[in-house]
């Protein structure tokens, strides 16, 4: 056993706000940054610190939703409502996916972006439509990945991933930004 699936094991929900809060805030500085073609913060520094924070219980909140979502795709499976091919292997881990992506990702963005309006202090929910349509072909994909893995490297990938798509959501905004306007 590795020594980062050895800390895992030993603080899961420690090691699951940590991941967060860490690689979360990392994403949103480069997506900022991205954006803007310079390093630059997202807000000011005391909105970071709180940052911080809500990507921390983020974190956990993803932990507990990625516990309760095995345990729901058991219980289908259990009941007959899935079919046998979703029980073991790559079907299960993109059962997972798809079940975890549509019954828990958009409540968990919706959560996610009322911290920021918080945090920030706006009521901007412009852009929720878009960070859903990323469940579809960002997230349905890397969590068939994640659950394919085993549990101690699941939530640390899912961070990972946050910050994958904070770069590649940053780089095409900012490129959609520095193109010079049609003639």
């Amino acid at each position: 056993m590795s020594t980062y699936a050895a800390w895992v094991g030993a603080h899961p929900w420690g090691s699951a706000a940590l991941q967060f809060a860490l690689l979360g805030t990392l994403g949103e500085v480069v997506a900022s940054s991205a954006r803007l073609r310079r390093l630059a913060l997202p807000c000011t520094p005391a909105q970071l610190a709180a940052k911080v924070a809500a990507w921390a219980v983020l974190g956990l909140l993803i932990k507990f939703g990625f516990a309760g979502m095995r345990g729901f795709v058991q219980a289908l499976l259990d009941h007959g409502a899935l079919p046998a091919w979703v029980a073991d292997g790559v079907g299960r881990a993109l059962a997972l996916s798809v079940l975890t992506n549509v019954f828990f990702g958009p409540q968990m963005m919706a959560f996610h972006r009322w911290e920021d309006n918080l945090i920030l202090g706006r009521r901007d929910w412009a852009g929720l439509t878009t960070a859903w349509k990323t469940l579809i072909w960002f997230w349905i994909p890397a969590h068939t990945l994640t659950f394919s893995l085993p549990h101690d490297y699941q939530i640390g990938l899912a961070a990972l991933w946050g910050l994958v798509l904070g770069i590649l959501l940053g780089w095409s905004s900012g490129a959609k930004t520095t193109q010079p306007p049609a003639p």
